[in-house]
Order: C-alpha cells, then sequence, then structure tokens
C-alpha cells in the first residue's frame, strides 16, 4: 500500500535512507543521517504540493518516495526531483516501479510538468528504473562526487509530465 508518510514514519524512512549510504550507490551522503537532521526536509513535503510517500508491505516500510521543489525559484513550481529509496531486502520486487509510476499519474494534481531525477552513472539498477518510464538523459555532470576514494559521474533525467 502506497500512503502519504507520517512523522511516526520518519525513523523507518531514515533507516531505509541509511542503508543505502555503504553501498555508494544511492546518495552522497556518506555517514548516516538522523531522524533529527532530517526533521526540516520531512515538514517540506505536504501531500498537496510536494508529497512524501512510504509504501508497506505486510504492515512494514519497505520503500519511499520523495517529491522535492527544484532549486527553490519560482519559475521552476512546475518541476519536482524525485527520489525512491527501496529497503534492500525488498531488490528487485518492483516496489521503486509500483511508486514511480504513481508518482507519474500524480503530477497533474500537484500542478507538475517536469520531474528530474539525479542519479550517480554507476548506479544502473536505478537507471534503468527510471528509463523504464520514459525518463531521458538530460545531462551529465562528470566526476562530480567522490565516493570512497572514485571520482563518480552524475546522470541528469528528466522527463515531460504535463
Amino acid at each position: 500500500m502506497i500512503r502519504n508518510a507520517t512523522l511516526d514514519d520518519l525513523p523507518a524512512i531514515i533507516e531505509i535512507y541509511n542503508t543505502s549510504i555503504p553501498g555508494r550507490m544511492a546518495t552522497a551522503d556518506l555517514e548516516p543521517v538522523t531522524v533529527a537532521s532530517r526533521m526540516d526536509w520531512f515538514t517540506a513535503h505536504s501531500p498537496e504540493l510536494r508529497p512524501l510517500w512510504v509504501l508497506e508491505v505486510d504492515d512494514k516500510i519497505r520503500a519511499w518516495l520523495s517529491f522535492r521543489s527544484f532549486y527553490g525559484r519560482a519559475a521552476y513550481r512546475h518541476t519536482a526531483e524525485i527520489s525512491v529509496y527501496v529497503s534492500p531486502d525488498c531488490y528487485r520486487q518492483k516496489l521503486g516501479d509500483k511508486l514511480l509510476s504513481q508518482a507519474i499519474l500524480v503530477t497533474s494534481s500537484l500542478d507538475l510538468k517536469t520531474l528530474v531525477a539525479f542519479i550517480f552513472a554507476h548506479n544502473q539498477p536505478s537507471l534503468n528504473l527510471f528509463k523504464k518510464h520514459d525518463f531521458q538523459q538530460w545531462g551529465y555532470l562528470p566526476q562530480i562526487a567522490e565516493l570512497n576514494g572514485i571520482d563518480r559521474d552524475l546522470v541528469i533525467l528528466g522527463k515531460q509530465v504535463g
């Protein structure tokens, strides 16, 4: 079941996020984050404009998706950055696919015309997921992040939705 996240869900959201850090595939954070450090991020979401969703399986949060305003300027108000994180024990179960499909379906109700995603070039599973949903490569930033002493590239994907 996909639903809007509540404050009570934040520890589970952070737990899933933190499991992605050691693999150096999905985030540029190098150390685990805390619930307290993510409170402003959490409260910046709203179900009507920039939702934060969780996906539950067997009454446990297994994945989440967030919409975030792009670049913080008024002219970009119809564009959102989208992020998807899945619990490692649920990889290859199409949870990210379900979340991304639902996100694309609701874009008009969120007054969005464009979705963008920032994905490391070595994160082939995420690139495949977004490309499956017709996201196109709109940009490429070579060697923009250093992860474990390795310079990593960032791919900017985008999709016109409205």
